[in-house]
């Protein structure tokens, strides 16, 4: 006897979706103690052109260097010089004072935009610091700090961000998508994952003329779950390019929190494994430890022992922009309970009990990068801001686009500009 179509699967259980959900709400208190914080200096350190599955049981631990008692610890210690830490430390206090400011500015209606990267200063400025000059970065949207570890002017970022008439991109781009030839900086996109897949080209393309620099690409834990990334990874596990890949794992993408990307079932820096690629995962509060893993994964892709996937476990201690308000999705006891604590206050410690930094030199410092991130502020606000009318003339928008304009957006741009002589006449 044939069964009836309506009694199909009557005796099997009725499936359900799984929808992920954060583990604390607004107003929920708040417990990290399920999270496994490993021991400072624990984790071996595999030679740098070793197989790649030497680093596979790394994808599942995470790299620490700083231990509770403000000392350097184990074989990823980097044994940083003094003058170097302390270069750290002020850059990484440079780019918060930097976001402060501008974030400031934008409540004030002096910019549409702005985007702080409060408790992930290390993962951009440590590792930037552990790359050479040459080597070629491809952000995303929080990584001002790689800028300020490459030395680009305050101003010049200050006036792209104003979309000013001192703006080099002319005011083409949002708020905070730097491009930065002079530093080795590759233009920001708006659009997630995308510069992963042109990291892996440049790396490949290095290879290719039998260059010596390398690429490293920054990509959101959320960002991972694009196709761009897989992509990416594929291309480079392929033709074994020296990229290196760093997801910064801040816990939350924009209102979402990590598990919608697949951190419920794995860490992200196991998808190394997948691919057949080194992975690492590391403590991405601390500076000593981000050094060291980005160093040995540049020296990695040097050596062209291939290309390497970074997990840095860090916090995003603000909402994802001036654009949102992370207390409608989290509980604002969430920062304050971070257990891997804040990068600057770790090293500063650090410093301080090594003897060569102090509260009162702290204070001095956080003082001057607040008159340095003003002065820069006011010159740029000489150019422009938001809404005040200084900015590129309007022909420009016909500019830097083809070699030699077309015909008919030479007409559009004739006329254009007569239409505003109209409406607008000197």
């Amino acid at each position: 006897m044939v069964r009836k179509k309506a009694d199909a699967g009557a005796n099997r259980p009725m499936l359900s979706l799984h929808v992920p959900e954060p583990k604390f709400r607004p107003g929920d208190a708040v417990d990290f103690s399920d999270l496994a914080i490993p021991q400072a200096g624990a984790q071996p350190r595999p030679d740098e052109t070793g197989p790649a599955s030497d680093t596979f049981p790394l994808c599942n631990d995470m790299i620490r260097v700083l231990g509770s008692d403000n000392q350097a610890h184990g074989p990823w210690d980097p044994r940083l010089l003094p003058d170097a830490m302390r270069q750290i430390l002020r850059e990484m206090t440079l780019v918060r004072t930097f976001d402060n400011r501008m974030y400031r500015a934008q409540r004030q209606g002096k910019t549409s935009f702005y985007l702080k990267c409060t408790g992930e200063e290390a993962t951009s400025v440590a590792a930037t610091r552990a790359l050479d000059f040459e080597d070629m970065i491809f952000p995303s949207y929080r990584q001002q700090g790689c800028l300020i570890a490459r030395d680009y002017p305050i101003l010049e970022m200050v006036n792209q961000i104003y979309s000013n008439r001192a703006d080099r991109l002319k005011g083409r781009q949002l708020p905070i998508l730097y491009s930065a030839r002079s530093a080795n900086f590759f233009t920001i996109s708006g659009n997630l994952a995308t510069q992963l897949p042109q990291a892996t080209g440049f790396a490949m393309a290095s290879a290719i003329k039998g260059d010596s620099k390398i690429a490293a690409g920054w990509v959101g834990e959320g960002s991972t779950a694009e196709g761009d990334f897989h992509s990416a990874l594929t291309f480079a596990a392929v033709y074994n390019a020296p990229v290196i890949f760093n997801v910064i794992n801040n816990q939350w993408a924009i209102s979402s929190f990590s598990g919608i990307a697949g951190a419920e079932r794995a860490t992200f820096a196991a998808r190394a494994i997948g691919y057949g690629i080194a992975g690492l995962r590391v403590d991405g509060n601390d500076a000593l430890a981000v050094y060291a893993a980005e160093r040995w994964a540049a020296d990695r892709a040097r050596s062209n022992a291939g290309p390497t996937l970074i997990e840095f476990f860090t916090y995003r201690g603000e909402g994802h922009s001036t654009s949102d308000d992370p207390n409608v999705y989290r509980s604002a006891y969430e920062r304050e309970q971070w257990p891997l604590g804040d990068p600057i206050e770790r090293l500063k410690a650090h410093l301080i009990a090594i003897g060569e930094w102090s509260e009162e030199r702290h204070v001095a410092l956080e003082r001057e990068l607040d008159e340095e991130v003003k002065e820069a502020q006011r010159e740029a606000e000489k150019n422009g801001i938001l809404g005040h009318g200084l900015h590129h003339p309007f022909h420009t928008m016909f500019e830097d686009v083809f070699e030699e304009l077309p015909w008919h957006l030479e007409e559009q741009a004739e006329q254009a500009i007569r239409e505003r002589q109209i409406k607008w006449p000197d």
